[in-house]
């Protein structure tokens, strides 16, 4: 073998052995790409997910605002409507102690068949002043 063929037959290995190489790299490439388009693609779905859970948070902070403002028109409401109460319980209260509406319920009760010691204590008077409110009124 001379030196020539010998030459040939060395650069026709490196030949080969840079094919492989560039095979090798190639592949790898392709391998590298595919991981990138999964990763692009994973990050596409992310920031999907991201603007979706901004977009849920931006509706339910509304939401809150609008509640909040709808608690509050509750609560005006209510205090108006407890004042209003508080005022007919007195009105009430007052009606409750007349000595009329007091004299109408024992002589009610009195023909209804209660005894005077059931009025007295319904009407927190005494029994002497129940016994006559019925003298009076029958």
């Amino acid at each position: 073998m001379n030196l020539t063929t010998l030459l040939l037959v060395f650069f026709s290995i490196t030949e080969l052995v840079l094919l492989a190489v560039v095979l090798l790299f190639f592949f790898r490439l392709r391998k590298s790409e595919q991981l990138l388009s999964k990763l692009s693609q994973g990050q596409t779905e992310f920031m999907n997910k991201l603007r979706f859970n901004a977009q849920m948070e931006q509706e339910m902070i509304e939401t809150f605002a609008k509640r909040q403002k709808e608690l509050i028109n509750l609560d005006e409401v209510m205090e108006k409507r407890a004042d209003e109460l508080s005022r007919l319980v007195k009105q009430a209260e007052k009606l409750l102690d007349s000595p009329a509406l007091k004299r109408e319920l024992i002589l009610t009760g009195h023909r209804q068949g209660k005894g005077p010691l059931q009025l007295a204590k319904a009407t927190g008077l005494t029994l002497e002043e129940v016994e006559l409110i019925i003298d009076q009124g029958t």
